[in-house]
This record gives C-alpha cells, structure tokens and sequence, in this order.
C-alpha cells in the first residue's frame, strides 16, 4: 500500500510538467551567442578529461529525475542541509566546474537571463555530439529550482533494478519503455566501480556465485577488476568498448552477455525491450533517431516543485 501511495504521488508530481512550455527560440533575442558559449565550455573541458561527456550527460539525467530539469542537482550542500549532489547514487558525479565555467561565460554575455537548468541541458546535447553521436535543438526556458535534498537521490534508478521497477521509474517520469530502451544507451559512455555490479560477479544468488546471463570469459575479467575483497576505491570498468565515442556498441555487447549493470541485462528480460535492443544494435542510425526523441522528452520534464528562478551562480539559491 505504502509503495502504491509513493508511486502516485510521484506519477501527480512528474505529471503537472507543463507549467513553463518551452521553446526552441527562448533565447534568440535575449541571448543570442548562448549556444556557442556552452559548446565552448565543453570542448575546451574535453582536451584535458576524458571523461566529460560521460560525467555531463549523467549529471542532467540524475537532475531531470529528481524534480524535473531543474539544476537542483547543481546546487551546494549547506551545513547538515545534504543536497542531491551529495546523496549515495550521486557521490561519483564529476566536472560540475564544467557548468559552473560555462555559467560565468554565459553571464558575462547575458547577466541574469539563463537559467543552470538549460545551461546542463545543453551541455548535455554537446557532450553527445562532441562525442561522436547525434545533435539536436534542446527546447529552452526551464527555471532553476531552490530546493535539493540527499535523500530525494533514492527515487533514482538503480543499477540493480529489474525490468518492472525500471519501467515503473520511467512511467512515473511520462517515459515509455521505448524511452527506457533508448535512454540506456548513453551508457555507451562512461565508467562503472565494482559497488555497482558486484551483485552480479560475487554472491549472486543461494546457489551461484556469477551471474549465468553473462558471458564467462566477460565474467571472469570483471572478477579480476573487482576481486570479493575488493579494497581500490575507484576500481571498475568501462561501460563498453569504446568509451569516449557515441556508437551504438552498448547494445551489440549486451547481445554477447557482456553487460555492466544488472539493469542493462534487465532489457534483454521482456520480448518488447529485447527487440528494441536488436534494432538499435544493428542500426546506429535507429539508434540515434530513438536517443534524440527520448532526450529531448527527457529533458523537458518539470514539475510542480521545480524550477522558480534563475540562478547567478549554479551552486547557490539566489
């Protein structure tokens, strides 16, 4: 019953999105050189680290699903008051500065006219096509939120979810399965520690010590990484192959039983995510149509708690 009141409470809150519409041309009049700006900041973050795209594109899907698109994962903890960049799922968040850098230059151009929440989204577009992948026009026009707390982080997919309550996180945010499908493959992107998928070569269940969905070899190379008594703090693996480049590899790597998360195998566990899966993994052009039409229906949830004003600085309530 408890569960049943959280899931509707949750689906009321994610469903009052559309009290700001947004727009492709928010700022044309406004701020016209925005876009430029943000693409700026994010190459020039990209020649020193690696691992930008990945860190960005994860930092606006962990703020979209909290209270919408609307920076609050930005903003700093203050004394006790813990905010959601400092919850447990958020800890390995990374390259806030990006933001923050891409901020001040975007205020020195238009002072006090755009927001954090499309500063991160936008940033989120270009970490994908600097990467490799596919671009697209990102609506415009959230507003930043002035709240953000640690605990909110627990209504974030897990990396253990199955298929059920991966579908019912999305549901809840107006995604769809397809979104899910399509979602997941940013993981093409990005880095994992043991935390994350020990559940599945250590311990699995009564009887069996690695999970049988993955493929042997695949298995014993993630153990070698992540030993039971595992003790190196930043210890774990890529996500896929290619790492630093939008393809669609996740996807034919999941086919092979060489999946990261738990979660990623969950797609493979129902006929309709598992064909979605096929498609995407034989065609990156399906791949990239399916990614763009679910980021942008990602990217512009709000909610009725979300976003008020617009920051000055990304960290702090003004």
């Amino acid at each position: 019953m408890v569960t049943i009141l959280v899931a509707l409470a949750l689906l009321i809150l994610f469903s009052s999105s559309s009290v700001n519409a947004l727009s492709l041309n928010y700022y044309d009049k406004t701020c016209p050189r925005l876009e430029s700006t943000i693409t700026s900041a994010v190459k020039n973050a990209m020649i020193n680290d690696k691992t930008v795209p990945a860190a960005l594109l994860r930092m606006h899907f962990h703020d979209c699903f909290i209270r919408g698109c609307d920076a609050s994962v930005l903003l700093a903890s203050k004394g006790n008051q813990k905010a959601e960049r400092d919850g447990p799922p958020n800890i390995s968040l990374h390259a806030f500065y990006v933001i923050d850098n891409a901020k001040k230059a975007v205020e020195a151009l238009c002072p006090g006219v755009v927001s954090c929440a499309d500063i991160l989204a936008l940033a989120a577009r270009d970490a994908v096509a600097l990467s490799g992948g596919p671009t697209w026009q990102v609506p415009k026009g959230r507003k930043d939120g002035r709240t953000s707390t640690a605990n909110d982080t627990r209504q974030l997919p897990f990396p253990t979810f199955n298929i059920s309550q991966l579908q019912q996180s999305f549901s809840q945010r107006g995604l769809s399965l397809e979104d899910l499908v399509a979602l997941s493959g940013g993981h093409t992107l990005g880095f994992a520690h043991c935390s994350s998928f020990q559940n599945r070569i250590h311990n699995f269940n009564a009887s069996l010590d690695i999970d049988p969905s993955l493929q042997p070899s695949f298995a014993a190379s993630l153990r070698s990484i992540c030993p039971a008594n595992n003790k190196v703090k930043n210890a774990g693996t890529t996500l896929d192959s290619t790492t630093t480049t939008f393809d669609n590899a996740y996807y034919k790597l999941l086919l092979q039983g060489k999946s990261i998360f738990s979660s990623d195998q969950a797609l493979l566990t129902t006929p309709k995510t598992k064909a979605l899966v096929s498609k995407f993994a034989s065609s990156q052009q399906k791949f990239d149509e399916a990614f763009v039409k679910s980021m942008i229906k990602m990217s512009s949830i709000t909610t009725s708690t979300g976003g008020q004003e617009i920051r000055l600085d990304c960290k702090v309530v003004r």
